[in-house]
């Protein structure tokens, strides 16, 4: 029998993890919001709005930052969740939705920050994705398609960046968004469950507390 003290400690950060992950996610997509409105996704236009956005629009730059923050913030606290749920053992049938929703909550913030490469069009992003869609058309059978589907069909153009830009902003943030929301709120249930269990006496032993008398005899 062992004691349980640090598996309550870490189910707790758990939680507050979970809460900080659903913030981030929803600064990420507000800000994300604000920059729609002066971006242009477009090859020849792509990185002249941002630069306006960050010199010429009110506060565009601190929304531009904020996004980029909370987007390479929300994946390492994401990774973070996961090991922390491992260490506290929370990979039972009774948390296999809180598993599930982070796992591909984290492949689609991972998914936000590869789709995000190109929309900038400097040459940084550019190389990369060209790079990257090498390595995407080396998959056997489905890497020509995949390819297409990202590129247009042709090279690196604006319809890229359209492709892109919509994947990003509209398929994988709405994902994102209520992989979120489906964690925070599977996680929270379980912790109100555990609370219940423990006050009626009915958890189970491996998950209570062992808490002994100071002067208790063998």
């Amino acid at each position: 029998m062992h004691n349980t003290q640090s598996d309550v400690v870490l189910r707790r950060i758990t939680t507050i993890l979970s809460v900080v992950i659903i913030t981030l996610t929803l600064v990420g997509a507000t800000t994300g919001i604000l920059l729609s409105f002066y971006y242009e996704p477009a090859a020849g236009r792509a990185y002249q709005s941002l630069k306006i956005i960050d010199t010429e629009v009110p506060y565009g730059w601190l929304f531009h930052k904020a996004h980029q923050i909370a987007g390479n913030a929300v994946v390492v606290i994401a990774l973070i969740q996961i090991v922390l749920m491992f260490v506290s053992r929370q990979f039972s049938k009774s948390w296999l939705t809180a598993w599930i929703s982070e796992i591909f909550f984290t492949l689609s913030a991972i998914g936000l920050g590869w789709t995000a490469m190109i929309l900038s069009w400097d040459q940084e992003g550019f190389w990369r994705f060209n790079i990257e869609l090498g390595t995407i058309e080396a998959i056997p059978f489905v890497g020509s398609i995949l390819r297409d589907i990202l590129t247009g069909g042709g090279a690196i153009s604006t319809v890229t960046v359209q492709h892109l830009y919509t994947i990003h902003s509209y398929l994988i943030s709405v994902t994102a968004i209520v992989l979120s929301v489906v964690h925070l709120l599977s996680v929270l249930w379980l912790e109100l469950q555990l609370k219940k269990m423990y006050a009626e006496g009915t958890l189970p032993q491996t998950d209570k507390i062992q808490q002994q008398p100071a002067n208790a005899q063998g």
